[in-house]
């Protein structure tokens, strides 16, 4: 059964980081989508980023994409999500997620395997 684990949440203040990892198993890593995705509380699901294992190549939301990188070790089947200067808007839980769909990842496009989410609180 494919497996994605997301770990790295937590309580941080405004202005800090943290670095989310999704941990994936059984399916064959390299050369497949991975998306990062939020919900905050009271608000629909939204794409943060995405990943292709295959060559590393990336595509983030507008509203991170100067603030968070995301990057991926093959060698041990993880993906990171790199947050930098975080700000209070950015609470929500992370999903990390295996579509096979080219980002960015709309509201149609989310069949796939999902992780069963992180939680990232960012304090004023």
């Amino acid at each position: 059964e494919i497996q994605l684990v997301e770990s790295g949440g937590g309580l941080v203040q405004s202005g800090h980081s943290l670095r989310l990892s999704c941990a994936a198993s059984v399916f064959t890593f390299s050369g497949v989508w991975l998306h990062l995705a939020r919900q905050a509380p009271g608000k629909g699901l939204e794409w943060v980023s995405s990943i292709y294992t295959g060559d590393g190549s990336t595509a983030s939301a507008a509203s991170v994409k100067a603030r968070f990188t995301t990057t991926r070790d093959v060698t041990k089947n993880m993906m990171y999500l790199q947050m930098n200067n975080l700000k209070s808007e950015d609470t929500a839980l992370y999903y990390c997620a295996k579509i096979a769909r080219m980002p960015p990842l709309t509201p149609s496009m989310l069949m796939g395997v999902w992780g069963q989410g992180t939680q990232v609180t960012v304090s004023p």
